[in-house]
């Protein structure tokens, strides 16, 4: 694959940042950290090489991180005013985990899979519900 550039910010936009590098896969992980850390069913996680491939544009200074103790890998890095989950950099996959829903820009690649499925809640992801473009009708 090619180096693409990636681009993405927080919900309340102190937080700036592009990526370029190489996508190695984009998954929505059902595991039970990514579930606490985004507070929804999965994450879509986008992971670009090299680890060293992330610019910060504006607020690396408003990033908040937390280590989950027993984790060899796991933190969560979030904007520190709105919460928003970040990318975060991790040297032992050389990478940079992007939460896909902090893209400004299209992904390089669709998502190839689910991953940690049978840790998935059961209501999550399992049945083929309504969709609606904006509420549903008398909301």
């Amino acid at each position: 694959m090619s180096d693409i550039t990636v681009s993405g910010s927080c919900l309340c936009g102190l937080v700036k940042y592009t990526v370029t590098g190489e996508t190695k896969r984009f998954y929505h992980c059902h595991c039970q950290r990514c579930r606490k850390a985004t507070g929804t069913g999965h994450a879509s996680n986008l992971l670009i090489t090299p680890h060293t491939s992330i610019s910060w544009l504006q607020g690396e200074d408003k990033l908040s991180r937390y280590k989950v103790p027993e984790a060899e890998r796991f933190y969560n890095c979030f904007c520190q005013n709105c919460g928003s989950p970040m990318p975060r950099v991790v040297p032992e996959l050389d990478a940079v985990l992007i939460p896909a829903g902090s893209l400004n820009t299209k992904p390089p690649v669709n998502p190839q899979g689910h991953i940690f499925w049978d840790s998935r809640a059961d209501w999550s992801c399992k049945d083929q519900l309504p969709v609606y473009a904006e509420y549903p009708p008398n909301s």
